[in-house]
């Protein structure tokens, strides 16, 4: 696919819905069970499921007792795991809407989850600086490693290289080996605080609150190349699940969308280049299974659905 063909694609990602009904800023979403729903949550007292087809609400999920910052479905299961601010993880049935089960991991929050495929457990970091392994089919924390002295805000897994990469509040980056958890390498990239990881291709990229975006190799980390994606915090990067471009979303208020190949700026849903964009801090996103949606969420309190054609 050359670069025009990639541009003209990338054309057609429209909003489609904007989506109102959060009373707070919203921190996290993420794809549904259902592929015609996704999740959401926030500083507000609930988990949010919206339906796409209607461009609705559809119901609150569940009750929870602290704002949420993390939400991950496991692949092949009804199950979506929630992370709260007071290091609690939940873990819902959403085709029956029941709790399955409860894991204190320590008494600080909780802020990013991952799931390790091959050996089916979920990985969660948080303001502690440790790095929690939960047995899936027991739902128990079965190791703990401390990582970093400082909150570790951001990862990443890829099952190709059975690579993990953490990023934490100081600027470092830091690979492990998904089998055993044993750090392969770290190395400060970044200046503030690394806020988002995402593998590509055999590249570790990795956005920062110093508004970089830093392409290493995943054999070695080092900063092969970088740009300024963004004016402000990088908060998530997300690579569509088919075509070879992936979306980034910033504080600065805006989505981009960039080409895997180049790293060239295809797309830029921005209040200055739409009047539909987001006026505040953009701090989420996430493709629909099929790439169809990318859904995106905001301290404006508003969801949004970007539909992509081709």
């Amino acid at each position: 696919m050359s670069s025009g063909e990639l541009e003209d694609i990338t054309m057609e990602i429209k909003l489609r819905a904007t989506l109102p009904g959060h009373q707070n800023p919203i921190f996290c979403v993420e794809k549904g069970y259902d592929p015609n729903t996704f999740f959401t949550g926030g500083n507000d007292k609930g988990v949010v499921e919206w339906d796409i087809e209607k461009n609705s609400f559809k119901r609150i999920l569940c009750a929870v007792t602290s704002s949420v910052y993390a939400l991950k479905l496991i692949p092949g299961t009804a199950i979506l795991a929630i992370a709260l601010r007071e290091g609690k993880l939940l873990f819902v049935d959403v085709q029956e809407q029941k709790l399955v089960a409860s894991l204190q991991l320590g008494k600080k929050a909780i802020f990013a989850l991952a799931f390790v495929k091959q050996k089916n457990e979920l990985l969660a970091v948080g303001e502690e600086g440790r790095l929690y392994v939960i047995d899936l089919a027991t739902y128990k924390s079965i190791y703990e490693l401390q990582l970093s002295q400082t909150t570790v805000r951001t990862i990443a897994v890829d099952e190709n290289s059975n690579r993990i990469a953490l990023g934490d509040k100081d600027g470092w980056v830091y690979l492990l080996d998904s089998e055993d958890f044993h750090v392969i390498e770290r190395i400060q990239l970044h200046s503030m605080p690394t806020t988002s990881l995402a593998f590509l291709q055999n590249r570790l990229l990795s956005g920062g609150r110093d508004a970089q975006l830093i392409i290493s190799e995943v054999s070695q980390l080092s900063n092969n190349f970088s740009f300024v994606p963004h004016l402000f915090t990088v908060y998530g990067i997300y690579p569509h699940p088919v075509e070879p471009f992936f979306a980034t979303v910033s504080r600065d208020k805006s989505v981009k969308f960039w080409s895997n190949a180049d790293f060239a700026l295809l797309k830029n849903m921005s209040r200055d280049k739409m009047q539909d964009g987001h006026h505040l801090s953009v701090n989420a996103g996430v493709w629909s299974d099929d790439g169809q949606y990318f859904f995106s969420v905001s301290d404006d309190k508003l969801v949004k659905i970007w539909e992509f054609q081709q």
